[in-house]
C-alpha cells in the first residue's frame, strides 16, 4: 500500500502535527514504509504460537491479601503539617 501526499497531509491534520508542505513527500514515504512493514509482518505464520504478556516468563512477588488497620496512624500523621485528634487538619475551603 502506498500513501500519497494528500493522504499524508490528512494524517498530519488528524494527528494535529504541523508538517511543512515540502516535508509531505518524506512523510508519505515514511508512512508507506511503515505500512509495507506491517504487511510483511502479516505474512508471518504464527499458527500454534501462544500470545505472550512478556518476553521472559516471570511472576511478580505477592503479599498475602489480609485486611488490617495498618497500626501506623502515628507514623502517617507525623508527616502531616497539621494533625488534630488523630486526623489530618486541613484549612476550611468554603466560607
Amino acid at each position: 500500500m502506498s500513501i500519497d501526499i494528500q493522504t499524508a497531509r490528512k494524517v498530519a491534520h488528524l494527528a494535529r502535527i504541523a508538517v511543512k508542505e515540502e516535508d509531505l513527500p518524506a512523510l508519505a514515504g515514511e508512512l508507506s514504509a511503515v505500512l509495507a512493514f506491517m504487511e510483511e509482518l502479516n505474512e508471518v505464520d504464527v499458527e500454534g504460537v501462544e500470545p505472550m504478556t512478556s518476553v521472559t516468563p516471570m511472576r511478580l512477588k505477592r503479599r498475602a491479601d489480609v485486611v488490617t488497620d495498618g497500626n501506623i496512624q502515628a507514623q502517617i500523621l507525623s508527616n502531616a503539617p497539621d494533625a488534630r485528634e488523630g486526623f489530618f487538619a486541613v484549612p476550611k475551603v468554603v466560607e
